[in-house]
């Protein structure tokens, strides 16, 4: 019995490293990544746990195959979330980054917010939610790429 658990939560483990996209949470790893990569930074404001259209983008973008697919070679996909309820909280650490990336790029407070960025976190486009492809919404992304 307790081997078949295990082999099920290592096989479940398995899956969901595979089919998660990989985000990044530290703007200076990301900035890093990106100019060894030679590759823009898709920096992402969203409330996880509590903002529909945050949810929406990603159930409907960000979680499909075709978007992590492509994202995985093309991306930096950076990550600030600002979740409310007390179960997803963040460490401090990471809402103080998260803060500050909020107080520098996304001033107004919109959510979802996406910015995209080169490596040196210099401003290229910024678009938010609407209904389309993952497809499409990743022509609207690479329109502010040059």
């Amino acid at each position: 019995m307790k081997s078949t658990l295990f082999t099920f939560l290592i096989f479940a483990f398995t899956i969901y490293n595979v089919q998660a996209q990989d985000w990044e949470t530290d703007f200076t790893a990301a900035k890093k990544e990106a100019s060894k990569n030679n590759r823009p930074i898709i920096l992402v404001f969203q409330g996880s746990d509590w903002c529909a259209p945050c949810i929406k983008l990603d159930r409907e973008i960000w979680s499909t195959e075709n978007f992590k697919t492509y994202a995985k070679d093309h991306y930096i996909m950076l990550q600030a979330d600002f979740p409310r309820k007390n179960k997803n909280a963040l460490s401090q650490t990471q809402t103080a980054a998260n803060k500050q990336l909020a107080e520098t790029y996304n001033k107004q407070g919109f959510f979802p917010f996406v910015v995209i960025l080169d490596s040196k976190g210099e401003v290229l486009g910024q678009i938010s939610y609407k209904k389309t492809t993952p497809e499409n919404f990743i022509k609207e992304l690479n329109n502010f790429i040059k």
